[in-house]
């Protein structure tokens, strides 16, 4: 294929060729909007750092949910924000906490959206990490029985998919047998697989007040550095059940993206998290870029990577761009 016969701009000319001929598509229906449920009425707290983010009581997070049902997004991920922490942090399996009530407010209303929970300790223990505390690190089996209990309580709430996401070994496995066991067969997971202990979760530790007290995740969150190491994760969830697996951080992460979705070809979600969307929406706001172009050029890269699914705070803004066509 050589000039001059071969003019690669000839499908370039006008947005009409442009679109014909386009490889990767991204509609509403990609996406999951992630919220932040916390305790109250009507409350809608911003987050600081992530512009047009707000921890919400569960009215709040009923109308957040309409809204995104009616851009046709058809899924939530729901994040804590209890009343009260504890060592073992109990309200994560608390019938009555609050997410609990929130998977039940929504699904009432919305009966047709999908309610996917996010399973880990981190927002409701005292001490900001994904489980128990002993001699001074994360104990992997005695959490999975409080993961287990977690997944559990919002399965009877009626939770849609189950995420856990603390990436203790086993998890999934433990998460798995409970559900069968308890006639929450139907019940899906989705793994949060390849997560990695990444600098860009920091805005959503404001957001969902899980910051460690002491220390960080990395003996149980993976090194930046490794990626093979996250092919043998994915398919170790993927034997233990997982019906989805999940990349999170996306954009620093799109390599692993590729490689999981061409070795597995399950479906594969990719985390846009509080980072990615904080820096793009800073620099919007003060100009340097065009915020509505980056975020849809983000998002088709993630997809163009792989990603079936999106979670991403940008779920409603996309959804709109894409109804303007």
């Amino acid at each position: 294929m050589d000039f001059p016969r071969y003019r690669p701009r000839r499908l370039r000319r006008n947005e009409k060729i442009r679109a014909m001929v386009r490889q990767t598509s991204l509609a509403p229906k990609n996406l999951i909007y992630p919220l932040f449920v916390g305790p109250g009425k009507n409350k809608a707290q911003p987050v600081s750092s992530m512009p047009g983010v707000a921890q919400l009581s569960v009215d709040r997070a009923v109308e957040e949910s309409q809204e995104a049902a009616s851009l046709g997004i058809p899924a939530v991920i729901l994040f804590g924000l209890p009343e009260h922490k504890d060592a073992l942090g109990s309200e994560a399996y608390d019938d009555g906490a609050v997410v609990q009530q929130a998977i039940r407010a929504i699904k009432e209303k919305l009966p047709e959206l999908l309610v996917i929970t996010d399973v880990c300790l981190c927002e409701y223990t005292d001490h900001g990490h994904c489980g128990v505390i002993k001699n001074g690190d994360v104990d992997n089996d005695s959490t999975l029985e409080l993961l287990v209990k977690e997944s559990l309580s919002h399965a009877r709430a009626g939770a849609d998919i189950i995420a856990p996401s603390d990436m203790m070994d086993g998890r999934v496995g433990a998460i798995r047998k409970a559900l069968d066991e308890n006639g929450f067969a139907q019940t899906a997971i989705m793994a949060y697989a390849a997560k990695y202990a990444s600098g860009f979760y920091g805005p959503f530790r404001e957001a969902a007040e899980s910051t460690p007290q002491f220390g960080d995740r990395r003996s149980y969150q993976m090194d930046p550095a490794n990626s093979d190491e996250a092919l043998r994760e994915v398919e170790m969830d993927i034997r233990e059940g997982a019906d989805m697996v999940m990349v999170k951080p996306a954009m620093a992460y799109l390599d692993i993206v590729y490689r999981v979705k061409q070795k597995f070809g399950y479906p594969v979600a990719a985390y846009n998290v509080s980072g990615e969307y904080s820096m793009i929406k800073a620099a919007g706001q003060n100009g340097w870029i065009d915020e509505e172009r980056i975020m849809m050029e983000v998002l088709f890269a993630i997809r163009r990577a792989g990603a079936d699914m999106i979670l991403t705070y940008f779920a409603k803004d996309a959804a709109r761009v894409l109804a303007k066509g």
